[in-house]
């Protein structure tokens, strides 16, 4: 395996939060509570969780656009500072949630895809119209487009502009931020199938976020599985759709629409995720947990690897309910033991 293009080792991102008026007692909110995560030239890493998982401050804190804790983030094998943010947005973008808040809404879309050309100087100012115009080609627009100011062009629209001034750098890296949450379903699948082909001819390396399952595991080659901060379960799509370890992931698995049968009960998660100024000890998934037992309200479990490129933070990653455990095969697969009903 070469050198993966982003690692993250052991991140933090934690807010300090009053409670009450001005003497009220100040609480640590960790936002992002050592996550540890690696994306491969060429490849898509799926995140999801639900929404206050954080999920789109890890994309924020990994892109300096918030300042770590603490932890490191390694970039084409250097280890970044604060303080070179700025080369590491020319060979990383994102692409935010509301395509219409994240463009100036008074300037033409020419002017925003041009000022990332001349602020980092990559074309002569002669060329910068024709550049323009060939990235709104490259993301299916028409150039006609770039005299329209972003309020007269439709939500999948603006969100391929949003693309395209991404892109304009000639990034390697693309941090998409619930990049399609917001647009309709017909208009999501023509944004995705864009993002693909995209990521083929240039051999772009997406963290892909999403709170949906269904349009991840479709994008992403890998996925992490993020709950209250931390990343408790990462493996391979096919193999995470298969046979999710964490009891979480098979929630969220369970959640998903098919038109196929399903092969189980639809998992239905009591109550709400836990305070992050104030999460529960032990594991933090246990308060809602189908398989917790005592242990899990005592030790916070570590994530490791379970099976071959499979990890999860779960001390029952390897059972299937709380009192039927599986054999695990050395292809992955799971099969029944005698102790099962």
């Amino acid at each position: 395996m070469t050198e993966p293009l982003l690692e993250i080792r052991d991140l933090h991102k934690h807010f300090e939060s009053r409670s009450g008026r001005l003497f009220g007692r100040v609480k640590t909110v960790r936002a992002v509570d050592g996550v540890t995560l690696s994306i491969h030239v060429g490849e898509t890493l799926g995140l999801v969780g639900e929404s206050g998982c954080g999920k789109s401050t890890l994309a924020r804190t990994v892109l300096f656009l918030e300042s770590p804790t603490s932890g490191e983030i390694r970039f084409q094998g250097r280890q970044l500072k604060e303080d070179e943010a700025t080369r590491l947005r020319r060979g990383a973008q994102i692409v935010f949630q509301d395509p219409y808040s994240s463009l100036p809404p008074r300037m033409k879309i020419r002017n925003i895809l041009a000022d990332p050309l001349l602020i980092h100087r990559l074309v002569p100012d002669d060329q910068v119209g024709d550049r323009v115009r060939s990235l709104l080609q490259d993301v299916g627009l028409s150039p006609d487009a770039e005299t329209s100011l972003p309020h007269e062009l439709s939500g999948g629209q603006r969100q391929r502009v949003g693309i395209a001034r991404a892109l304009a750098v000639q990034p390697t890296l693309v941090v998409a931020d619930e990049a399609v949450s917001s647009l309709d379903v017909s208009v999501q699948a023509q944004i995705l199938n864009l993002l693909k082909d995209l990521q083929a001819e240039h051999r772009l390396a997406y963290l892909f976020i999403s709170h949906d399952l269904g349009v991840v595991k479709y994008m992403s080659h890998r996925i992490a599985v993020m709950y209250l901060g931390r990343i408790v379960e990462l493996a391979p799509t096919d193999e995470l759709d298969a046979w999710p370890l964490h009891p979480y992931t098979r929630a969220l698995m369970s959640a998903v629409p098919s038109i196929q049968e399903r092969t189980g009960p639809r998992i239905r998660l009591e109550g709400e995720p836990p305070d992050p100024g104030n999460p529960p000890p032990g594991c933090s998934f246990h308060p809602r947990c189908p398989m917790a037992q005592p242990i899990c309200r005592e030790e916070t479990p570590e994530l490791k690897e379970w099976l071959p490129g499979r990890v999860a933070a779960c001390h029952f990653a390897l059972e299937t309910t709380g009192s039927t455990p599986v054999e695990v095969q050395t292809d992955g697969r799971q099969a029944e033991s005698g102790n099962g009903p």
